[in-house]
């Protein structure tokens, strides 16, 4: 079993996006972790903004939930993860930012996952931006997924998100210091005053004369600065605002309707971004349909990020769905 590797490549071919962009070719970077593909159940990862496809290994951002004997165990589960195109983790960007939403994405994974010749896996699990992409991949292959589990997230970019996003693009195109200004600007949305406040408590960094929120904001900038590309964070900016799988479609209703899967949904209960308020009137929807649909939140001061920090929680919430 392979636990680093790098990105395997897809190649496809005469794709057009929603808003009618034509691309004759495009990448799709992807690697796979456990027991071959097609001899374990599988399951599929969506990384979030800053994410990738690496999502266990010596830089693995999910090394909590995911690995030998974790929660999706990769002795028993063959995980694949695929990089947005544009991301940059494969090397390549798309600068035409605006040509792409969620759902091109979601049709782009999906696209891969045929050219695998996978027709059918166990699980789509993503959270934030991942998981608003898994939503939309289950929207274009309702049979795809036994399971579908979005975490911190949403079928939709409510107003408030939207907001943001729109903040977050006069940022990057406006400012001298792009990255770590709108870096700064999003970590306000990812925590809470509560997490703030328990972290810092309004101390001061005596070494650097402010104080200590100011400096750790500002380490967040500098280090997204280094290993991030100014093309890849508009794009990813792109698609948290244009996540909505009833857009030119019709109703909710009529689109989760055909969708087969078990839908797990989990929220965070100080989530500022995807609030738990959307993600439980998002679950009352899918019951009066009478979909298969669970509702569970983690608990945590944290906010948004509590999906990358409270892991204990986040494993013992998907125990069920991975015996």
């Amino acid at each position: 079993m392979r636990l680093e590797n790098k990105p395997n490549i897809l190649t496809l071919t005469n794709f057009t996006t929603e808003s009618g962009a034509f691309y004759a070719t495009l990448n799709l970077s992807y690697q796979v972790f456990g027991p071959a593909l097609h001899t374990a159940p599988i399951v599929v990862v969506n990384h979030a903004l800053t994410g990738n496809s690496q999502v266990i290994g010596a830089t693995g951002w999910w090394n909590d939930l995911i690995g030998p004997a974790k929660t999706i165990d990769t002795q028993k589960y063959t995980v694949i993860a695929f990089n947005v195109p544009g991301n940059g983790f494969d090397g390549s960007v798309i600068e035409s930012y605006l040509d792409f939403t969620a759902r091109d994405v979601a049709q782009l994974f999906n696209l891969g996952l045929q050219q695998l010749e996978i027709n059918l896996v166990y699980a789509i699990i993503g959270g934030s931006v991942g998981g608003g992409i898994a939503w939309e991949m289950a929207a274009l292959s309702p049979q795809l997924a036994q399971h579908l589990i979005p975490i911190a997230t949403d079928w939709k970019a409510t107003d408030w998100l939207m907001a943001n996003c729109y903040l977050q693009e006069q940022i990057l195109n406006n400012s001298s210091r792009p990255i770590e200004d709108a870096r700064i600007h999003a970590m306000l949305c990812y925590r809470t005053p509560e997490s703030f406040e328990a972290k810092f408590n309004r101390t001061i960094n005596s070494e650097l004369g402010v104080f200590n929120i100011e400096s750790w904001l500002a380490h967040h900038g500098e280090k997204l600065q280094q290993r991030f590309q100014l093309a890849s964070y508009k794009l990813m900016n792109q698609l948290l605002k244009t996540i909505d799988i009833t857009r030119g479609r019709g109703s909710f209703e009529s689109v989760v309707a055909p969708i087969t899967a078990n839908i797990h949904i989990i929220g965070i209960n100080t989530d500022l971004f995807f609030t738990p308020t959307e993600n439980r009137k998002t679950n009352l929807e899918l019951q009066q349909l009478q979909l298969q649909t669970s509702y569970q939140e983690i608990e945590s001061i944290h906010g948004h990020d509590a999906f990358l920090i409270e892991f204990e929680q986040l494993n013992r919430l998907l125990a069920t769905v991975f015996e």
